[in-house]
């Protein structure tokens, strides 16, 4: 059984026009698919609404009491739920998820060194059984990236390393291609030049690419770690716009 892994970022949740158009494009794969989605401008929003300051460090958010608070409702809550129903306006029998809900996503609380991120996770374990459980009875699992610790902690985690974690648990049961979405069409030789994409990329050729320095610096560290999934086992990573889900740069062995 083939299936995808899609990142898609908060941004796209917010907006109930690109919501729809995401959702259509959703419900018209020929393939199962899970579903993973950030929500940090919402929780931003929800944030300032609740007169709580966003504490960020290198563009990256700290999460303190009250953040993971509205992280959760945030996340958890109103961004989880608006894809569901707009999965289910279309016929698509979407399950929503945190990573806490059956233990799908277990984490361990960020350990403290030049700064304290707070309640940030970073991923120890997913239970693949659980998503199989879902998928193999045609569910689609749509997961927030509240994850857990064993003490019982919740904590705000990075969805770009949830859908990672997620496809690399899922490949030891599927064929998996993982798909992040960006702003971009996919990986681009010219980043001002949408019709400059580059459709695959293999080690040789991202070698070359790097060697000349053909490829913008922002997507080395994303095409290194999609190598890295799929060294642990999954079958592709595919980089593309979320209207385009089958198209966009699609990286290889």
């Amino acid at each position: 059984m083939k299936i995808k892994v899609i990142k898609i970022g908060g941004k796209l949740i917010e907006n109930t026009d690109v919501l729809a158009s995401l959702s259509d494009s959703l419900a018209a794969l020929d393939e199962a698919f899970v579903l993973v989605h950030g929500g940090g401008v919402m929780g931003s929003q929800l944030a300032t609404k609740l007169g709580v300051e966003v504490k960020m460090h290198e563009g990256r958010r700290i999460t303190d009491a009250a953040t993971l608070d509205i992280a959760v409702m945030a996340y958890a809550g109103l961004a989880n739920k608006r894809v569901v129903s707009a999965l289910q306006a279309r016929g698509v029998n979407a399950c929503g998820l945190s990573g806490c809900d059956m233990a799908v996503v277990k984490s361990h609380r960020r350990p403290v060194k030049d700064i304290d991120w707070g309640f940030v996770g970073d991923v120890d374990e997913v239970n693949a059984d659980v998503l199989a459980l879902l998928l193999d009875n045609g569910a689609i699992p749509v997961v927030s990236p509240i994850t857990f610790a064993p003490t019982g902690e919740l904590l705000n985690t990075n969805a770009d390393s949830v859908a990672s974690a997620v496809a690399t648990g899922l490949a030891k049961k599927y064929e998996v291609e993982l798909v992040f979405t960006l702003d971009k069409p996919g990986v681009l030789l010219d980043v001002n030049d949408d019709s400059s994409l580059i459709p695959t990329i293999t080690p040789s050729l991202y070698e070359e690419l790097r060697r000349e320095e053909k490829i913008h610096s922002g997507m080395i560290p994303k095409i290194d770690n999609a190598y890295k999934t799929i060294e642990a086992g999954v079958k592709a990573v595919r980089i593309t716009s979320p209207d385009s889900l089958t198209g966009g740069t699609i990286v290889v062995k």
